[in-house]
């Protein structure tokens, strides 16, 4: 079989990100195969299981998409799709391996598998994600998908929410199969309810009413906004601890809130959005940031993370530290995935937007990293072609495929942004955590190539 490869190319004046770059993309293409009974896919799970599961494919798919493997993500996304079942109690296997069957280390039977109930949850949002970037209506129109959309938030969540406040819950009779956390440290397992359940189903709600938004549902989507709303509100009041500056991590059988550290609540918590501005925000952030020695599993989520919150020196140093040879566990595939989609979502700040034809830039270059450059990137339709440098200045290029809108967006307010040389007023609004971007939008036709910087 021949080996997997991929157009996306890394130049930049930082030898060590090129080194990195080059180590992550050809490990993760190492990783992908072809020509089994499950389809087009790539290794998503502990190295030698030669399979793959819902919380690593829902991480690992944005650095996939990156690499071109877009036919990986929809068939995998789907395989969980389609396995849906009400035997399971609407559950899906949590890992599938090259032969389309469920992996025996966490399946027995329909009675006894492993599941992390923030998997149905993740996997949702992880195609709407896929959409947005792709633009690929299969996300939009596959009939296994839309089922698995609908019975994940009106089968499956209220099945695993049995005392009918709208969120899932784990108890002791259920064993390996309902844990409420993706994190599987033995006192969590004994949770109720983990933070990082919480904020997943808060993006699955958000995910759900844009999915209906774009169905013409204006009804459903009003009421998974609503519900989302609720939820977000219902976290920020009733699981900080205001004396400790934190959220709790956990809620205990007796539903009462356990103070203790569950790294992924905070992790989630902030990819998620579901963290308020301000105070909470910047509280979990710090203990994100203080993450050390943890598995590269968990670790592997930081970069994106703390550039997403313009953390920037820090989440360098962490994708430094991530492509480091002495790393322990570096061949597990998430890293590598990570890495790539790191470099591509964070540190070249590349968003995509299906819905208008829109690619937003933005960079977050430190001191070490004079300028960089992405070559072959693949995005809605198209290849682009992306430099940021000091001014700083972002030049876009369609290298190939139809017109789209590029939206060159800086760190701070600007009142105009030169494109080409000649000034636009640009727009500013405050970002996550009340960061200030300005932007402007740049119609990018066949062939187009374009500079801008803050006038």
């Amino acid at each position: 079989m021949a080996a997997a490869t991929s157009p996306l190319e890394l130049r930049s004046s930082d030898q060590g990100l090129r080194e990195g770059f080059l180590w992550a993309r050809e490990q993760a293409l190492a990783y992908v195969f072809h020509g089994d009974p499950v389809g087009d896919w790539y290794e998503a799970a502990l190295p030698g299981r030669q399979a793959f599961c819902m919380r690593d494919v829902s991480h690992q798919c944005t650095g996939a998409a990156s690499l071109g493997l877009r036919s990986q993500n929809l068939n995998m996304l789907r395989r969980f799709a389609e396995n849906i079942s009400p035997s399971r109690d609407w559950c899906s296997y949590w890992e599938i391996d090259r032969r389309n069957l469920p992996c025996p280390a966490d399946y027995r039977d329909d009675a006894h598998f492993w599941y992390n109930l923030p998997a149905n949850l993740d996997v949702l949002s992880a195609c709407w994600r896929q959409y947005l970037w792709t633009g690929d209506r299969a996300y939009l129109d596959d009939g296994a998908l839309r089922f698995f959309y609908d019975a994940t938030m009106s089968k499956y969540v209220p099945r695993w929410d049995r005392d009918g406040d709208g969120i899932p819950e784990h108890y002791p009779e259920y064993g390996y199969r309902g844990l409420s956390s993706y994190d599987e440290a033995e006192t969590t397992r004994k949770a109720l309810v983990a933070g990082d359940l919480v904020a997943v189903l808060y993006a699955a709600y958000r995910d759900f009413a844009s999915i209906m938004d774009l169905d013409g549902n204006a009804m459903q989507a009003a009421e998974s906004r609503r519900r989302a709303g609720t939820l977000r509100e219902s976290y920020n009041r009733d699981w900080w601890l205001p004396g400790e500056r934190r959220f709790a991590g956990m809620m205990r059988q007796d539903r009462t809130y356990d103070p203790r550290e569950v790294e992924m609540a905070g992790v989630m918590g902030l990819l998620s959005g579901i963290v308020a501005e301000g105070e909470k925000t910047e509280g979990t952030l710090a203990r994100v940031e203080a993450m050390k020695g943890q598995g590269v599993e968990i670790r592997s989520y930081l970069p994106d993370l703390l550039y997403r919150y313009g953390r920037n020196g820090a989440a360098y140093a962490e994708l430094k530290a991530r492509v480091d040879p002495s790393l322990h566990r570096r061949e597990y595939p998430e890293v590598s995935y990570a890495v790539v989609g790191d470099i591509v979502t964070g540190l070249m700040g590349v968003s995509a937007d299906a819905r208008d034809l829109s690619v937003a830039t933005r960079p977050r270059l430190t001191p070490d990293t004079a300028w960089a450059e992405l070559l072959g990137l693949g995005v809605l339709g198209n290849s682009i072609e992306l430099r940021h440098e000091p001014g700083p200045t972002s030049t876009c290029a369609n290298a190939s495929g139809p017109s789209f809108y590029w939206k060159a967006t800086f760190p701070g307010r600007c009142a105009h942004i030169a494109v080409d040389g000649r000034a636009s007023p640009a727009d500013c609004a405050t970002d996550i955590n009340g960061q200030l971007v300005s932007w402007v939008y740049v119609r990018m036709e066949p062939g187009a190539r374009r500079s801008a910087t803050p006038a």
